[in-house]
């Protein structure tokens, strides 16, 4: 059964949307909302607010992206950032490679994979057109 849980923000005046539509599904998503929520410097953040085009390389048809966070950010000049985040595992971040895996394994692996290389190749390019960063968190930048 697949990880869910609701967030609720201590300080709900700093969320963009309905603060009772947070529905986590990772603990690592759960632990960015309350980074966000927390931290000083985080202006304004919403969860999976955003609907982003992108071609599946799966079936060829166009999807609907839905990135994890849009952030405002403001850094120590004072200059206020817009982002976009991603929160994968890093192993979905990477090309998988056969090695030991069985053949299955792998070509779902990869099938996953270049359906995320391709959301990302359209999440940059929006985020490019509105002046807006796109990045993407693992276990590594969050732990």
């Amino acid at each position: 059964m697949a990880y869910k849980t609701k967030y609720i923000p201590d300080n709900p005046s700093k969320y963009i949307g309905d603060i009772n539509s947070i529905l986590c599904r990772s603990l690592w998503e759960r632990k960015f909302c309350k980074y966000l929520d927390s931290n000083k410097n985080i202006i304004r953040w919403s969860f999976e607010a955003l609907k982003i085009p992108y071609v599946s390389p799966v079936d060829n048809k166009l999807h609907n992206y839905i990135p994890d966070f849009l952030i405002e950010t403001r850094d120590k000049l004072g200059n206020i950032e817009t982002m976009v985040i991603e929160i994968k595992p890093k192993k979905q971040t990477k090309a998988p490679e056969l090695g030991k895996k069985r053949k299955t394994t792998f070509l779902q692996e990869n099938m996953i994979y270049k359906v995320n290389e391709a959301k990302w190749k359209s999440a940059i390019q929006f985020c490019k057109d509105q002046n807006i960063k796109f990045k993407i968190l693992t276990e590594e930048d969050l732990f």
